[in-house]
């Protein structure tokens, strides 16, 4: 496997740091060391450490290392809108450099990193880049999680496609159950299998309450490791 994968989402609110909690979990418990990255995040809440987000936050818990906020977190702002409105709100620019060196600070460390993204695959960052330039600067195998939901064919579609058009390797995708009695459920995740070269990694099923190791065990990530 490579040194990173980078978790990104067929929307905003489909359950990605649901999903990386429980693949970090799952990694741990074939005995690698897993650091965590959310490079960029908005709707962050001012704290007297300055802003944190709860996303952030929960990866650097379960992460196997210690890295400080900025470096883990080195874009945060507290409007909950799409990265870029929100950094120009700042006064900030977005630069995937200043990303890029973070991220070589925490893969130093441990043996694989997991990637957090923003919204969905082609959220913009700054006026000319996207949270897909992110994955394709650090090289990393990209795993799309699908909230089963009315329109997630032609979401999840999409992603796949623009994701292996990019020459990223789309590494595989996690059907995550938003509700609990979506119509025809079984169905769509039976046309993504057969439409999305990349394998299905997993099923997470409804729950209100997240909890890593049983997300975990809802994992098969046997194929992420050879």
């Amino acid at each position: 496997m490579r040194k990173g994968i980078f978790i990104t989402g067929t929307d905003t609110d489909v359950g990605k740091t649901t999903v990386a909690l429980g693949l970090i979990s799952a990694l741990q418990k074939k005995g690698l060391r897993v650091g965590v990255m959310k490079p960029v995040s908005a709707g962050c809440e001012l704290t007297s450490d300055g802003l944190r987000n709860e996303d952030a936050v929960l990866l650097m818990q379960q992460a196997s290392v210690d890295s400080p906020y900025e470096i883990a977190n080195p874009y945060a702002f507290e409007p909950a809108v799409a990265p870029h409105i929100a950094a120009a709100e700042a006064g900030v620019e977005i630069d995937i450099e200043v990303i890029r060196q973070c991220y070589l600070k925490i893969a130093e460390k441990v043996d694989v990193v997991i990637v957090e993204g923003a919204g969905g695959w082609l959220v913009p960052i700054n006026e000319n880049e996207t949270m897909a330039d992110v994955a394709k600067v650090l090289s990393l195998d990209v795993i799309t999680v699908v909230g089963i939901r009315l329109g997630c064919l032609n979401h999840a579609l999409l992603t796949s496609q623009s994701i292996e058009s990019g020459g990223l390797n789309h590494c595989g995708w996690v059907a995550n159950h938003l509700l609990p009695n979506v119509k025809n459920a079984k169905e769509n995740i039976n046309t993504l299998r057969a439409r999305i070269s990349a394998p299905l990694l997993g099923e997470i099923k409804f729950n209100e309450v997240t909890d890593s190791n049983v997300i975990a065990n809802q994992l098969n990530i046997d194929q992420l490791l050879i």
